[in-house]
């Protein structure tokens, strides 16, 4: 269990929904919002399904999870994986998708629209400022240095080492691998991160020298991991970890408001003016570094569909990912359905039967709006939307990904102490 000092509270603001859990808790004291943007949809403007970007947040998806087990593997041994987890071979995205998609990007559409939930943050003495990717499902935190030359590097905010006085090198190289055969990769140092006035001293980061072209459209200068620190690429602790135990957060918690406008990431407790009622808690498996919740069910139009699953809460997941099979036969289950991609594991139902599908932990069940379950009709004249339920191998066995779609259904609660997952009702 990871234990936290508690001392001054604060809040960042930030796109997203969330969950609960069985045991109820007051609301920690209100803190300092930080406004982030919003995450969209895979959906155009004139509402078709996005078809290529889906199959790009596919493959980071994958990719992202394959570097955890890595990292996992490294940091605990070879038998620290979850069982029927493997470390799957990279996912490539196919050229011809690859292709359109830097045509779209340098047309400079005004319907490309960001994928993360992004806040600011300052890093270094003085401090440097930069636009983060939040993500639960990741941990360590890296961004553009000036030493980058690439690219795709020009419209990012960088950061000069040698204009921080508090930075200090340390051994060893970061370094992940993305879809299109590059990378994310530089040294390791110390500085101070502050996060809406939570400041973690000597927090270990990689100001990268090396930026995967995967980020060449994205508005983000580069993400902040919120896992536990045992899928660290770094091996170190991750901000808010570090934060915690220099007592910079009044508590151990942070959460997540998803929504079209006031999202945030509430670090130090949880804002009440943002839910109704109490926070449903669940118990979560530390074993993995993930936020990885037991005993989870899935229900279709109020029918369990699955039950008693491992699901892992990822706000750096747009979509729902299940394992390919189990996700074959819940499509089954659903009149009219038909198979959209079936190597993207997507699939399509009637636009005016949408189902209502509902996730459970033993307590409150938790239904998807269909306006974030519907990614947009297959054709411009068509009758069939795909949804944002799929099925992918993530390489992590039964367990199941639980991303944006689902998050902006709730209010989601992320409690180290007692090491579990909370939901609440929308205000």
């Amino acid at each position: 269990m990871f234990m936290f000092n508690k001392s001054a509270l604060l809040a960042v603001t930030l796109a997203l929904s969330a969950f609960a859990a069985p045991a109820l808790e007051a609301a920690a004291p209100e803190g300092v919002a930080i406004p982030i943007s919003r995450r969209s949809g895979l959906t155009t403007p004139d509402g078709l399904f996005y078809h290529d970007k889906a199959i790009l947040c596919n493959a980071a998806t994958r990719n992202k999870h394959r570097q955890n087990l890595i990292n996992l593997q490294k940091n605990k041994g070879t038998d620290a994986l979850p069982q029927g987890a493997r470390i799957l071979p990279l996912t490539s995205v196919p050229a011809e998708v690859q292709s359109r998609m830097e045509k779209r990007q340098s047309e400079k559409l005004t319907d490309e629209q960001n994928l993360e939930w992004l806040g600011p943050i300052s890093v270094g003495t003085p401090a440097q400022s930069f636009n983060i990717d939040f993500d639960t499902g990741s941990a360590d935190l890296w961004l553009p240095s000036s030493s980058c030359f690439e690219l795709v590097c020009l419209d990012k905010h960088k950061f000069i080492i040698s204009a921080s006085f508090t930075a200090v090198q340390k051994s060893g190289i970061f370094f992940i691998e993305y879809q299109d055969q590059s990378s994310v990769s530089g040294p390791i140092y110390t500085d101070t991160v502050t996060v809406a006035g939570v400041t973690a001293q000597n927090q270990y980061f990689s100001p990268v020298t090396s930026l995967s072209s995967s980020f060449a459209s994205n508005p983000t200068d580069g993400v902040l991991g919120l896992a536990l620190p045992a899928i660290s690429n770094l091996n170190a602790n991750p901000f808010f970890v570090t934060a915690n135990s220099l007592g910079t957060t009044q508590g151990n918690l942070f959460s997540f408001y998803l929504a079209s406008s006031g999202s945030e990431l509430y670090l130090g407790g949880t804002n009440s003016a943002k839910y109704t009622g109490s926070i449903e808690y669940h118990s979560i498996d530390t074993s993995f570094g993930y936020w990885m919740t037991t005993g989870a069910s899935v229900s279709l139009d109020g029918a369990t569909a699955f039950s008693n699953f491992d699901a892992i809460i990822d706000s750096g997941t747009t979509l729902v990912y299940g394992p390919p099979s189990v996700i074959e036969t819940f499509y089954s289950k659903i009149s009219g359905s038909k198979v959209y991609d079936w190597f993207q594991g997507l699939y399509s139902v009637p636009c005016q039967s949408i189902p209502t599908v509902s996730f459970s932990w033993g307590g409150k069940s938790w239904a998807m709006d269909p306006d974030f379950l519907d990614l947009g009709t297959t054709t411009s004249a068509g009758t069939d939307c795909v949804l944002a339920i799929g099925g992918t191998d993530l390489g992590l066995g039964n367990t199941w990904l639980i991303g944006d779609a689902f998050m902006r259904n709730a209010y989601t609660v992320f409690d180290f102490d007692n090491e579990s997952v909370g939901f609440a009702t929308l205000a």
